[in-house]
């Protein structure tokens, strides 16, 4: 897919709505971040402007916007108090400089590890904690910041108690009205919008258009006064209670005053590079988590390049440690709302960091007319959203192994934070895992090769000490002078253990039970050899072996494992090089040229099992006759099987020019296709062309397929009376000659005639 143009104006109209409406999403959230963080609101709208400009312009996603992460507070809320906030910008400048040397070192594939499991539950759990952390708002309890993320508060409350106050002051009448009424709005609004398709299609953005509704109902409640006004102060920050409180610089020195500045001394200190390390860490594994999820809501499938975003994230988490901000990380509450929005480049990140510069420089005290009830509802909705049905019924679908840690991935982000809910996530997946490779640490299929029975053993992905006693006990029930072949074409790890364990049976225990092993597939670093001495291709041994009726058992135990998706495991290079010094195919197979009948395939056969001889509609003409006489009476083949099939078209023409009484070559032009279909034809035994045409379209298909087995036969008939040679083989018991139907629906064959059997002992 060709990457978009950012610079398009084509698209342009699209990125700058999507790009307002992150604005007005972020606004806040940037500042409840800070406060969360127990950092100055300045610092998250300075992050927020970092992350929209400086990472936005830097990264390669689409997709993502960046900003102070809800995800982080915990640890900044830590080392600010412990380092005090000068030594912590020095120690975000060197995070970010870590986190350009990750990218730097394309360790950006680590996301591609997360189990699916975790991301979708990531995303369904913020779509949850967006709703718990929204209805207080909605219910006008606004004394938590709407940055916060985290269960539990810095207030010592956390989201259940809050929605629960918020609710019990609603039935005792203490709520704030005005509030709840600009909420209710706001949400029937978004509601009606969604579900109007000349609505949802407009250009107008309905979150613009629900602040700007917002703002006219508080400025309408303000003049009715009483328990309606939204202009109620909290007796904590001494600012309105249910509006947006922006900074206001009154002059270019308060503006000025907005910025701080690193401590440099602080790197003489050890527990700055600590601190940075962990803000390094913790912000890199946020991001990518963050860009994975944000990357499976993108309606357009674009892949957002990891290590790039690495650097972008780390010049960013720099430059805000420079002047003042909080880290900075991919946000997915920011990036799903852009997506919702319908952004189409990564511009509209731009736009979004621009307008949250220039209207909290040139427009503050309209930013704080903001009811934020009103970006409580867009949220929420945007929540909603998140919380996708269809995947949970998935997830369920699919088993435990899946259900299980996604279900704990979402409880454990809405009962915790992010971080700490993804890692318990990964450690409920990794339990599964390692508890499905106890229970089926291998598995065992006896596969019968041309040379005899071969016990192939399938390790599994990981094969750690918690494998070792299913492993031995497997050993051991390997009887005496089997063959064996270890296979590791599907294993990542190997224990150290496991590795002794194999050696001391390769070398010591085998021989002295008489088992042959044979190994493929171990990664060079184990340094252990494919190794394959069994015989899995026709040898002179090989076929001097085997009776007709054998030849034939191998066929039909071929088809099998055609049929039910089990082929067996083969070398071709190996087969190759063997088969070049001289063939001795077992069997010679005359079948249609129909492209849905590859015979080595149908019966699950190597290289050099069998002479194959393809003719439109399987007859035997002289020439065919000739390449048979070949294979049975000087290249050694036990068996002669014609093989024809359901929905032949060579059979089905024949029918068709018969039923209209014309030929071949007069329908087509072909003046070569009369001989084979006449030929074909003789297998009709009707006289009269007018039952065949008055047949209805079912009765004429199950004719045709009458036919070709009639065809089938007559051609074993032409095969006895036109060659001498080959019925001197058959009496003598040195060859048999069986006819099949192969049905190309369900890949069974079926034979018309009676398989050879085994000479009495």
């Amino acid at each position: 897919m060709p990457r978009p143009n950012v610079w398009s104006l084509a698209t342009l109209p699209k990125d700058f709505t999507a790009g307002l409406v992150v604005f007005l999403v972020a606004l806040p959230l940037c500042m409840g971040v800070a406060v969360a963080s127990k950092a100055d609101p300045i610092s998250g709208l300075i992050a927020g402007v970092v992350g929209g400009l400086v990472v936005g312009l830097l990264s390669g996603s689409h997709t993502s916007v960046s900003g102070p992460a809800a995800g982080l507070t915990a640890v900044v809320a830590v080392q600010i108090t412990t380092l005090g906030f000068p030594s912590f910008l020095t120690a975000l400048v060197l995070a970010g400089g870590f986190q350009v040397g990750f990218g730097l070192l394309r360790l950006g594939f680590i996301a591609q590890y997360c189990p699916g499991g975790v991301i979708k539950g990531l995303l369904a759990a913020i779509g949850l904690i967006l709703i718990l952390k929204q209805l207080p708002h909605l219910l006008g309890r606004d004394d938590d910041p709407e940055g916060d993320m985290s269960f539990n508060q810095p207030d010592q409350r956390n989201t259940v108690t809050e929605l629960l106050d918020a609710v019990t002051d609603v039935a005792d009448g203490s709520a704030a009205e005005g509030a709840i009424l600009v909420g209710l709005v706001s949400i029937a609004f978004l509601a009606v919008w969604d579900r109007v398709k000349a609505l949802k299609t407009s250009v107008v953005p309905a979150p613009l258009l629900v602040v700007l509704l917002g703002i006219g109902l508080k400025f309408l409640l303000d003049s009715v006064g009483g328990d309606w006004h939204l202009s109620e102060v909290s007796e904590k920050t001494g600012q309105p209670k249910h509006l947006v409180n922006v900074p206001v610089a009154n002059t270019l020195a308060d503006l000025g005053g907005f910025f701080r500045f690193p401590d440099f001394a602080a790197l003489l200190t050890t527990p700055v590079y600590f601190a940075a390390v962990t803000l390094a860490l913790v912000a890199s594994l946020e991001t990518l988590l963050n860009l994975e999820a944000v990357d499976k809501l993108d309606p357009k499938k674009r892949v957002s390049p990891t290590n790039r975003e690495l650097v972008a994230q780390g010049v960013g988490n720099l430059t805000a440690g420079l002047i003042g901000g909080l880290p900075v990380t991919s946000v997915i509450v920011r990036s799903s709302v852009n997506l919702n929005a319908g952004n189409e480049t990564k511009r509209s990140a731009l736009i979004h960091g621009l307008l949250l510069a220039g209207c909290v420089v040139f427009l503050p005290r309209v930013l704080n007319t903001i009811p934020i009830a009103s970006l409580a509802a867009i949220l929420l909705m945007t929540g909603l959203k998140l919380i996708n049905r269809k995947i949970i019924r998935q997830m369920w679908k699919e088993g435990p192994n899946q259900f299980l840690p996604f279900a704990v991935t979402v409880l454990a982000i809405v009962f915790t934070d992010l971080l700490v809910g993804v890692l318990i996530g990964l450690g409920v997946s990794v339990v599964f895992i390692l508890a499905s490779n106890v229970r089926r640490p291998l598995r065992r299929v006896m596969e019968k090769h041309v040379g005899g029975e071969v016990l192939r053993i399938i390790l599994p992905n990981q094969v750690s000490f918690l494998n070792r006693g299913k492993l031995v006990s497997v050993l051991d029930d390997i009887p005496r002078g089997a063959k064996v072949l270890l296979d590791a074409h599907d294993t990542d790890y190997i224990d150290p253990d496991i590795l002794d364990l194999l050696h001391e049976y390769d070398t010591e225990i085998a021989p002295a039970r008489g088992v042959s092993v044979d190994m493929v597939g171990f990664r060079e670093k184990y340094q252990i050899e494919d190794r394959v001495t069994y015989v899995d291709y026709s040898t002179r041994e090989v076929q001097a072996s085997f009776t007709p009726a054998a030849v034939l058992r191998l066929l039909t135990d071929g088809n099998e494992r055609f049929r039910t998706g089990q082929p067996i495991s083969r070398d071709p290079h190996r087969q190759m090089a063997s088969a070049a010094a001289g063939q001795h195919p077992l069997a010679v197979v005359l079948s249609c040229i129909d492209s849905r009948t590859p015979t080595e395939l149908i019966f699950d056969l190597g290289l050099g099992d069998i002479f194959t001889v393809r003719i439109a509609g399987n007859v035997a003409k002289e020439k065919v006759l000739g390449s048979i006489e070949y294979a049975c009476a000087v290249a050694g083949a036990k068996l002669i099987l014609v093989l024809g099939h359901t929905q032949c078209g060579a059979v089905k023409a024949a029918v068709d020019f018969f039923a209209a009484g014309t030929t071949a070559r007069e329908a087509t032009g072909c003046e070569n296709l009369d001989a084979l279909v006449s030929e074909i034809q003789k297998s009709i035994g009707l006289p009269d062309p007018a039952r065949v045409a008055a047949m209805a379209d079912d009765e004429k298909e199950a004719f045709t397929q009458v036919v070709t087995s009639r065809n089938v036969l007559r051609t074993l008939g032409q095969i006895r009376q036109g060659s001498g040679a080959l019925r001197q083989l058959e009496a003598e018991g040195k060859i048999a000659i069986v006819g099949a139907v192969y049905d190309i629906g369900t890949g069974e064959v079926e034979y018309l005639t009676r398989p050879p059997t085994e000479p009495a002992a």
